[in-house]
């Protein structure tokens, strides 16, 4: 079964805040795994979760896997996405949609914060 994988983000009015969450979304699409990559946004990008949801039906997804591209559950995971969800249940009711956690709690994350720290450190050097 396809699965498309949307990279959910809040969405910028700066584009190349959009154009910076598309790039690291494009890694997932590197695996043989998840050829069926689409990146969406909750405000100030396009596409919306349903037009993305859409684009990735019409490629050929079979059901769908949202990736929420923020650090932590907040006001926008614990009430918008769950209704955006809904939503698109209640339209497509044969159609398997689930999410993942948020960032906050994956192991890497404190090993990305690290890095950055060596880095800003290194500048003094």
């Amino acid at each position: 079964m396809a699965t498309g994988v949307v990279v959910f983000a809040h969405g910028s009015s700066v584009e190349s805040a959009n154009e910076a969450v598309r790039v690291v979304a494009r890694v997932i699409s590197e695996d043989s795994a998840f050829p069926l990559v689409a990146t969406c946004f909750l405000d100030g990008g396009k596409p919306d979760l349903p037009g993305a949801v859409e684009e990735l039906l019409a490629k050929g997804a079979e059901r769908i896997l949202v990736v929420p591209y923020f650090l932590t559950v907040g006001l926008h995971l614990k009430r918008d996405l769950p209704d955006l969800i809904e939503k698109i249940r209640a339209e497509r009711n044969d159609l398997e949609i689930e999410v993942t956690p948020p960032l906050d709690g994956h192991p890497g994350l404190g090993a990305i914060l690290r890095d950055r720290a060596k880095e800003g450190v290194e500048k003094w050097l």
